[in-house]
């Protein structure tokens, strides 16, 4: 069994935030491989299903980004799985827009939801890394990231959003390398 989580915030006001674009993986992954209902559990939403040979929990801490740590800790613990069946979903501004990496362990880089995470479980789990870009300046990164994606921003990100659904059958198999390949041939078509 994994857990896979996406970052984000609640509210309809933070959904189409590129804060939130862990939260739209989630959802597009549920959709296209047919995940049951969403229950509210672990201070979240949590949806069930298989991808492939895989059983795969989806989480979308409902506890704000800052605290979501609290979530994920709490449905790791319920289902006592170790660090290596974690990955986390989130928006990462050291990556063009767009661009999806896996990366096993590593830092938060600043990011408060993978902050939290840390401080919970520790750093050793793998994250798929979702391109956002940078503003340019760190005093504009706070409004940037809790900014909306722009109008032509929209088919790139249904792309990438299909792409890392349509692909996650590697990525449940463990075969990360080949998920970020598949997606970046997808996204040259």
């Amino acid at each position: 069994m994994q857990l896979w989580v996406g970052l984000g915030n609640p509210g309809p006001q933070y959904s189409l935030n590129r804060h939130n674009v862990g939260f739209m993986a989630i959802d597009a992954i549920a959709e296209v491989h047919g995940f049951g209902p969403t229950q509210k559990k672990f201070q979240g939403w949590l949806q069930e299903g298989r991808i492939g040979s895989e059983k795969i929990l989806l989480l979308k801490p409902a506890t704000f980004m800052n605290e979501s740590g609290r979530a994920v800790g709490e449905a790791m613990r319920f289902y006592k799985l170790a660090l290596a069946d974690l990955t986390v979903f989130h928006d990462e501004l050291d990556l063009a827009p767009f661009k999806v990496k896996v990366k096993q362990g590593g830092g938060h880089a600043g990011h408060n939801g993978l902050r939290s995470i840390d401080q919970h479980l520790g750093p050793d789990f793998r994250r798929v890394r979702l391109g956002i870009g940078h503003p340019g300046h760190k005093d504009r990164v706070h409004g940037y990231v809790l900014g909306n994606y722009a109008k032509a921003d929209m088919d790139p990100l249904a792309d990438m959003l299909g792409a890392v659904a349509g692909e996650a059958d590697r990525l449940a198999a463990g075969d990360d390398v080949r998920f970020m390949n598949d997606i970046a041939l997808r996204q040259q078509d």
